[in-house]
């Protein structure tokens, strides 16, 4: 189950709240890649969404619309290549099972999933060992 690891309260990320409930199991322990919808809430990928993917979301339990939780523009996720294919939230179709250690993520706009394709996504971090994802997700417009 992917946790987040190092953290910094101040710079590492910011609180939001959640558009939509995410009550069931599926949605726990799994890195996920979110937008900001128009009222500033929340939303797992969405290509509906205002904003493009602005950082990462772990969610540990169930978590209702309005809650406020913890987005990581910043930081170190671990334990992320602990569940079965796809593990995590990342593509089976890029990662096929298992990440990689020293290999650059991204986050896919439409769906929130972790990729290792750059193509229309953004990059969101890269990988030091396979369970460890290292998180620098930029600002609009700026490098990484």
């Amino acid at each position: 189950m992917a946790r987040y690891d190092k953290y910094d309260p101040i710079s590492g990320g910011f609180r939001a709240a959640l558009a939509a409930d995410y009550t069931t199991a599926a949605n726990f322990g799994k890195v996920h890649a979110v937008r900001l919808n128009s009222s500033g809430q929340v939303v797992i990928g969405s290509s509906g969404a205002n904003t493009g993917i602005v950082g990462l979301m772990v969610l540990t339990e169930a978590r209702y619309a309005g809650d406020i939780v913890d987005v990581m523009t910043h930081g170190e996720i671990t334990d992320i290549n602990t569940t079965a294919t796809p593990w995590d939230n990342f593509s089976a179709a890029t990662v096929a099972g298992a990440a990689v250690a020293g290999t650059d993520y991204y986050g896919v706009p439409g769906t929130g999933l972790i990729d290792s394709t750059a193509t229309a996504n953004k990059k969101i971090g890269w990988t030091v060992e396979a369970r460890r994802l290292i998180v620098r997700v930029a600002a609009a417009g700026t490098g990484l």
